[in-house]
Order: structure tokens, then sequence, then C-alpha cells
């Protein structure tokens, strides 16, 4: 079987920057990642719909700056900035320090990886097919111009079978193996009624880029 490597950790440092942007002493890292984990995930509970595509941490000594970049920044910042101050201040109560909270929005969310999966999530825990959810995916990543190739996965008992398989659907190229390829990934898992849990993976190909900076 061949094994498949993280696309993202692949090109850390080539053309993919670090999420977490910090430096800490040996007795502290593991806490401060941890701290970072249940950040992550509390974000993209509270604004699952606005479609979070990246939530980035950095800190310096007594503050923590956390850049969120959405598809919907309206749902996030609500009526006169209520929704984003409330949220600021239940993060606040999770970690040390002051709290930075930046929202910016998504370019062109229809060829970003995890908003991509996040959509085929949400139709398929609908009981929608997953053939028909991956193929409306990959035909707004296309009509985009922006995307060169597209690939997506969902593994798990499709339509309720007895016996899990993998449903596979592509387009255009993936070159997986090229580190100047600019590959966009994201893994996501959808729970679907009488079904159990649904594997969904998506890699996005969108050109050679060689810095960190034009990544970014």
């Amino acid at each position: 079987m061949g094994q498949k490597v993280n696309a993202h950790g692949f090109r850390l440092g080539v053309n993919k920057g670090w999420n977490s942007v910090w430096y800490a002493p040996k007795d502290q890292y593991a806490d401060l990642l941890l701290e970072d984990v249940k950040v992550r995930e509390f974000i993209r509970e509270k604004l699952q719909n606005a479609g979070v595509d990246t939530v980035k941490i950095k800190r310096s000594m007594n503050r923590i700056t956390i850049e969120v970049t959405v598809a919907r920044p309206g749902v996030v910042i609500g009526r006169g900035g209520a929704s984003i101050e409330d949220l600021k201040k239940k993060v606040s109560r999770m970690v040390k320090g002051d709290v930075d909270l930046k929202i910016f929005e998504a370019k062109r969310p229809e060829t970003l990886a995890r908003l991509i999966a996040e959509n085929v999530k949400n139709q398929v825990a609908r009981r929608i097919v997953p053939k028909y959810a991956m193929s409306r995916e990959i035909e707004n990543a296309r009509n985009s111009g922006q995307v060169k190739g597209i690939r997506i996965w969902v593994s798990g008992r499709i339509k309720g079978a007895e016996i899990a398989r993998t449903e596979k659907s592509q387009w255009g190229s993936i070159p997986l193996q090229t580190l100047r390829a600019d590959i966009d990934y994201a893994f996501t898992e959808a729970q679907v009624p009488n079904a159990g849990k649904h594997g969904i993976k998506v890699w996005v190909y969108t050109g050679e880029k060689m810095g960190i900076e034009d990544s970014e």
C-alpha cells in the first residue's frame, strides 16, 4: 500500500509557512502546543457557519495574536462587532496573556481545500451521495480558473454498505512529489446517519510557488 505524506507538512519551509509562530522553553512547549490545539478546535466549532480556512497563532511575551481566515467574515463580526468581542472574551479565558483577534476574508473560497472538505462533509452528513457532492465541488473549483488540479477522496461505509470503500474523484494534475508545487491539503470527518464516520481528503493544486512569501 502506498503511504501518503501530509502535503502541507512535506512543504513546510519550502512554500508553506507554519500555523503556529512562537518559541518556548522545553518545559512550557507541550502546554502551549496543547493550548494552540484547543484554541483552534474551539474557533472552528464556534465559527462553523463562517467557513474557517486557517487559524494562525502568533505569540510574543504577553500577547497572543490569532489570525482567522474565513469565507464569510460578516458572520464572525456580527452586528456592531458584538460577535467578535464575545469570541475574543471566550478565547481570553482559555489562554494566558492579552488576545488580539484578527479576521481576514478568504480570497477564492472555492479553491481552498479546507472549505471544499467542509462543504463535502456537510453534504455527506445530509445523506447526499458522495460522488455527486464531489463532482459539484470539483466543478466549482474548475470554474474559478485558478485551479490546475483537484482530487477528493471520501472513505467509509458509503450508502450504508457493510464494507467500507473509498470513492475517488479527480480533475487535472496533482504533482504530490514536486516540492515547488503549491498543494493545499485538508482532512475532515463526517458523521453520517446509519453509516458511521466518513473520512474526507482534499488536494488542490494551484501552480508552482518557490517561496513562502508567495503563498501567504
